[in-house]
């Protein structure tokens, strides 16, 4: 290549560094960006979990506080139907909520099952929330 003495030369000479990245470049970049991945999508759906098993302790306990005002108005607690009937009683998606019977006389037992099949208990008798079912 010749000596560039004019501004025309100089021009063209910076134009013929200026051609992008190498493939070494490029590939140095999608490895970060698969190391970074690998990094935050375990950590994302180990959040989306917790947030479902939440949603379903949030149910039980609405269902409970439902299961006590209707115990104080009519002294018996509901069954499975009358808990569905309740004004107010609503499930997040994907959530069921089971009447069952409590470890002793005089109590409730709901169990919550969400989308991740995680299932808790809500023992009126037992102290209340605990994992597993009734």
């Amino acid at each position: 290549m010749r000596n560039p003495t004019t501004t025309t030369d100089i021009e063209t000479v910076e134009v013929e560094k200026d051609k992008g990245f190498t493939l070494v470049e490029l590939l140095v970049v999608v490895v970060i960006i698969g190391i970074l991945a690998a990094i935050a999508i375990p950590l994302f759906l180990n959040q989306r979990e917790k947030a479902q098993e939440a949603g379903v302790k949030s149910d039980l306990k609405n269902a409970a506080t439902l299961m006590e005002t209707y115990y104080v108005d009519n002294q018996a607690y509901p069954n499975q139907t009358g808990l569905e009937a309740m004004d107010g009683f609503k499930t997040s998606t994907g959530n069921t909520i089971t009447v069952g019977t409590a470890s002793g006389a005089g109590g409730f037992c709901l169990t919550g099952v969400g989308e991740s099949g995680n299932s808790f208990k809500y023992d009126s008798l037992d102290g209340g929330l605990a994992d597993g079912a009734c």
